[in-house]
């Protein structure tokens, strides 16, 4: 199969322009392959794995699979055991391992007790693992953090620490504090009764599991509620921190970091604030004091650990227009750019260490769930690539969004004000066929395309950098149900990200990728 005949439909390039493309793009209907054109797609595999698609009571999912361009099945990595799900995604790593997260009893969202076949004497401290695996699905390693009062949820990263000269691993965290704890660093005791909660952080392991450096957002705040805290301060002049008061006053992990990526050039970490929509750089190499995790985490914890960018919302440190609407006017999104986020990374310099080059390197992707989108009227999904730099991104050097500067576009109904440094942007010309309300993501691959996950849907596509659609794969396993090949209304087919991976990298050289069918063959 070389191409797929599939409806017309009008996408956008946001920067001046309206261009016609090819897409499908229908949350129900057909499901596996929908359409793929070989000579603009840049090809490979693509890997993913399905949320929620063990039949009941394991509402979690079975395996991640590595299909070809045509949706035939050339790899499956299965659970350990049942009772198990994986966290999010699972993603090859330069040596040509798999790292994913596994949890047994408990999910972020506060799911308890263990499901049948779980291992109860192990939900205190197995409730979160990291695990390398080899391509017959064996653990190399695996890391679990049994500290009290920790959580480890969503995104993590294996990285090459220079100071260590070795591989680390950082992962998203919360930990536990008390209302008490909140009220000494100013939150407002006006806004809320109870403030215990759990921020989120990142943690650094070596390969054994020990913890390294520790960075975690409580200890950057600024607030203009009581003057007798030492981070009292104008929030408008202290822009490297985060407001502990901003809208109704922080609750559960309080940015629900779902993504965070990380520079080894720079030596940089850049974290995503979902909650207010926006995301963060920090610096981890400036922090980190090689053989002294406790004075890592100290350094981490002080000014040194505070913002050196961020972008999406400037309304969180009063720095510019929020959203508005009036009856003269109509809704205004402001100078806010993101509307819940995802997937937050830069764009690495190669596909992996001495592959192919990555078009665009060094600027930031972003998936725009757009589910808290206000201005346009309507709700819809949007990607974005930020080039954040004045000059090139090796010296390090942010312009800060509001010294950039914006240019109004038209997007359906409305006019979405966009900043000057996104330069470049998509959205489906109708909402509802490019929209998820949550989870997420999106790639950069070596000849220019972008695969872009609309994780609610389970619908992958493949842009090519003038928006036309070049590929689209439906995810055909509907949740406590397994495959189907006409999704219906009602049917739960989800990913939260899915990767591509062309035929020379690591973990595919020399490997058996012999068709093994479609997932749908035992529908």
């Amino acid at each position: 199969m070389k191409r797929i005949p599939a409806p017309l439909l009008v996408g956008m390039l946001v920067v001046a322009t309206i261009v016609s493309v090819q897409a499908y793009q229908s949350h129900y209907g057909p499901s596996g392959l929908i359409y793929y054109d070989e000579a603009k797609s840049y090809g490979g595999y693509t890997l993913f794995t399905p949320l929620r698609t063990g039949p009941a009571p394991d509402f979690g999912n079975n395996a991640t699979y590595l299909i070809d361009m045509e949706g035939n099945v050339v790899n499956t990595w299965p659970l350990p055991k049942y009772g198990y799900t994986i966290e999010k995604h699972v993603h090859f790593l330069d040596n040509g391992n798999l790292l994913r997260r596994i949890s047994n009893s408990t999910w972020e969202h506060g799911w308890e007790g263990s499901w049948p076949g779980a291992d109860p004497a192990a939900a205190s401290t197995d409730v979160a693992r990291l695990q390398e695996l080899d391509w017959d699905g064996n653990i190399v390693y695996e890391i679990a953090d049994t500290r009290p009062g920790y959580t480890h949820h969503h995104d993590f990263v294996k990285i090459w620490n220079r100071k260590l000269q070795a591989y680390t691993i950082l992962s998203v965290a919360s930990k536990n504090i008390t209302h008490e704890q909140a009220i000494a660093r100013g939150a407002d005791p006006k806004k809320r009764d109870d403030y215990t909660s759990q921020p989120d952080g990142i943690v650094e392991f070596d390969l054994n599991g020990n913890v390294l450096w520790e960075w975690n957002i409580f200890d950057h705040l600024v607030q203009d509620v009581d003057p007798t805290k030492a981070n009292y301060g104008v929030v408008q002049d202290h822009p490297e921190k985060l407001d502990v008061n901003f809208g109704p006053g922080r609750r559960g992990d309080w940015i629900h970091t779902n993504a965070l990526d990380y520079n080894e050039t720079l030596g940089q970490i850049v974290v995503n604030n979902s909650v207010d929509s926006e995301f963060y750089v920090i610096d981890h190499q400036g922090t980190f004091i090689p053989g002294d995790p406790a004075g890592s985490t100290t350094m981490a914890a002080g000014d040194a650990g505070d913002f050196l960018f961020r972008w999406g919302n400037p309304t969180v440190s009063d720095a510019g227009e929020g959203m508005s609407y009036t009856e003269d006017d109509g809704a205004s999104d402001g100078d806010q750019q993101v509307f819940f986020s995802h997937d937050v990374q830069w764009i690495r310099p190669t596909a992996y260490e001495g592959g192919p080059a990555l078009p665009g390197a060094g600027h930031f992707l972003i998936f725009d769930n757009g589910t808290r989108h206000l201005g346009t009227g309507y709700a819809y999904s949007a990607l974005l690539e930020i080039d954040p730099y004045n000059g090139p991104m090796t010296q390090g050097v942010y312009v800060p969004q509001g010294e950039a500067g914006y240019r109004n576009v038209r997007v359906y109904a409305g006019v979405r004000r966009t900043s000057n440094q996104v330069v470049w942007f998509y959205a489906a010309k109708d909402p509802a066929s490019f929209w998820s309300r949550n989870i997420s993501g999106l790639s950069r691959l070596p000849n220019g395309n972008t695969l872009a996950t609309v994780g609610a849907w389970g619908q992958m596509i493949e842009l090519t950098p003038d928006n036309e659609i070049v590929w689209e794969y439906k995810l055909p396993l509907v949740a406590n149900e397994g495959p189907k090949k006409i999704l219906k209304d009602g049917d739960i087919a989800q990913a939260f990200l899915a990767y591509r991976y062309g035929p020379d990298h690591p973990a595919l050289r020399g490997r058996d990728l012999t068709p093994k069918g479609q997932l749908t063959d035992s529908d």
